[in-house]
């Protein structure tokens, strides 16, 4: 059993998987715009691996990509599947080679989620759990049912809220949780009465504003994952939130893994995020009063009223770049603003409207100045 941590290990275990298949690969795609995956299946599929990806029917404002990526796959040769639509969501990620090694992932095939985001993967040869991939696999592919056999194992809606109500309440001294937004009441009262018990709870991500959980945004890089350490000995570790929708109306998929080494790297990685979270959040002291001798010059005053100036006046135009981006998300999906192309694009055109305008405004005072 092996672990990766996003985004130190990048998509190199990824590549790496698809690149060693012999017979089969069976992907799980919700976001998807890494070509390099895209060109290693495709590779894959041209040596003779039977590829097979499973697409979700819909995802916030990707559907268009999504579709696009079916119809290039089956141009490839790959064998394209789509999810139903009786949940509100198929969020689940994970791979499948040669139905002997599973990769079940937090984060999606995406740049966003394994360059800038925090994120694992576990990799894993244990028998039963590719079993129970491979069955669900089959099952969200011809879209029949399917029920786990085991609870480590851990698929919404079928057996989440059960399995992880019970890895919860079984704590007894720590709880290292990773949630992008933890709102179950069922979940939350678990959670106040292990603390009222003496278990130290530790959040790390979003949670109700009446809860009395200790928690704390995570600084300097996005959070995706969800993760629960138990008293330093087992692990959850997978893409449903303790949130209500995520264990009861969509397709999530997760592990409950005890392997020593992993659980170790999860602590370890969980308490340098706390860490990290906590001294950013540090008060910065307060700089020392200017002395008299330090007085704004007359070019400073001039700088300080064009600022204010330039803030009043560019408020409309504030107002226009978030129309801009309001409608850029409604088309194109909340992942577009984190593209470098997109980004780069973004200040470019800012920049130059800029730079006409001074050079506009310095043309009409030489102008004024020569009439």
């Amino acid at each position: 059993m092996k672990l990766i941590v996003e985004p130190t290990d990048g998509v190199g275990p990824l590549l790496a998987a698809i690149k060693s298949a012999k017979r089969t690969i069976e992907i799980a795609i919700f976001r998807f715009d890494r070509a390099d995956i895209e060109k290693a299946l495709q590779a894959a599929a041209d040596r003779g691996v039977k590829v097979t990806v499973l697409i979700a029917a819909a995802n916030r404002g990707g559907e268009q990509r999504l579709r696009k990526l079916e119809s290039r796959c089956l141009a490839a040769g790959i064998i394209v599947a789509r999810t139903a639509d009786d949940l509100v969501r198929y969020h689940d990620k994970y791979m499948l080679i040669d139905r002997r090694i599973l990769y079940m992932l937090s984060f999606n095939f995406t740049h966003l989620d394994i360059d800038h985001s925090r994120g694992f993967g576990i990799v894993s040869t244990h028998a039963v759990w590719v079993r129970e991939a491979t069955r669900l696999f089959k099952a969200d592919c011809t879209r029949t049912k399917y029920a786990p056999k085991t609870e480590t194992f851990v698929v919404s809606p079928e057996n989440a809220r059960s399995a992880l109500e019970k890895f919860l309440k079984r704590a007894k001294t720590q709880l290292l949780i990773y949630d992008v937004k933890l709102s179950d009441k069922d979940m939350l009262r678990i959670l106040s009465e292990r603390a009222k018990a003496g278990v130290e709870i530790k959040v790390i991500g979003s949670v109700p504003g009446r809860s009395q959980l200790d928690a704390q945004k995570l600084a300097g890089t996005r959070l995706h994952t969800r993760t629960i350490i138990r008293d330093r000995k087992q692990a959850f570790v997978g893409s449903q939130s303790l949130r209500t929708a995520e264990l009861d109306s969509r397709r999530e998929l997760g592990l409950i893994v005890q392997d020593a080494k992993i659980v170790k790297t999860l602590i370890a990685t969980f308490e340098a995020d706390w860490t990290s979270t906590r001294a950013k959040k540090a008060p910065t002291p307060s700089k020392e009063p200017q002395a008299a001798a330090n007085e704004p010059t007359v070019s400073e005053k001039a700088a300080d009223k064009a600022v204010r100036v330039f803030t009043k006046e560019l408020d409309p135009l504030a107002a226009s770049v978030k129309k801009a981006v309001r409608k850029a998300v409604a088309e194109s999906g909340e992942d577009i603003l984190h593209d470098k192309d997109v980004e780069d694009t973004m200040k470019r055109v800012v920049k130059k409207a800029a730079k006409e305008a001074v050079k506009e405004a310095v043309q009409e005072t030489q102008d004024a100045k020569e009439a």
